[in-house]
């Protein structure tokens, strides 16, 4: 039986626009796979959280095809970030880092067949913390985005064109500092990384435009 096949990179062509200038966009609704956590991005916390994410993604993916109802590569991993001390973020100390960490799912993944898939992951994976994954809708919104390319050392740079930006447009961030990562930064060399970066917005409601903004900060507060 032939498995119909989707590009869900294609699908959603608007959310994965790899561009250097900044642009704005509706995001549209997507359910997704997260996983909650704190911790630098070098810590086990993280590694493992990311490990059980892609396990459930991949659990999602060979239920839909066994099932003959699709087949279809994984979308690549996001990440939502905020400082957990109070700190900008630039001074935030690294393992005091809140994240999500996200895999958008096809709309043919239903409650059931992920609740049986995340089972099977976790038979299969019990060393990670697969249960601790969850299943649920994500909606942004109106979204600024821009293409960073380079280590994530180097983001600042990145942001200050995008800030600039929503100055210009009359537009202040909304939610959270997210991170879509188009390269596997396991087997890409630094300097070569591609990295959406992205935030929520909305128009300024007062007379001044939005002050200066860091990243997983809100410029309305």
């Amino acid at each position: 039986m032939s498995v119909p096949r989707e590009d869900f990179k294609k699908t959603y062509r608007v959310l994965y626009a790899a561009r250097a200038e900044p642009v704005v966009f509706e995001a549209p609704e997507l359910r997704c796979l997260t996983i909650d956590g704190t911790g630098s991005p070098e810590s086990e916390a993280w590694t493992s959280a990311v490990a059980a994410l892609y396990a459930s993604a991949y659990a999602v993916r060979g239920a839909l095809k066994a099932a003959g109802i699709l087949e279809y590569s994984v979308l690549p991993l996001e990440g939502q970030w905020w400082p957990g001390d109070g700190l900008p973020y630039e001074e935030s100390d690294r393992d005091a880092w809140c994240w999500t960490m996200i895999i958008p799912q096809p709309p043919q993944a239903d409650d059931a067949l992920v609740r049986t898939a995340l089972e099977t992951a976790a038979r299969k994976k019990p060393a990670l913390p697969v249960p601790s994954v969850r299943f649920g809708p994500l909606h942004e919104g109106t979204c600024a985005q821009i293409l960073h390319v380079g280590p994530f050392a180097d983001e600042p740079s990145t942001l200050a064109k995008l800030y600039a930006f929503l100055d210009e447009q009359g537009l202040a961030i909304a939610g959270k500092h997210h991170e879509i990562y188009l390269s596997d930064f396991r087997r890409t060399a630094p300097d070569r990384l591609k990295t959406l970066l992205r935030y929520p917005v909305r128009p300024v409601t007062r007379e001044r435009g939005p002050r200066s903004v860091k990243p997983g900060e809100d410029a309305t507060a």
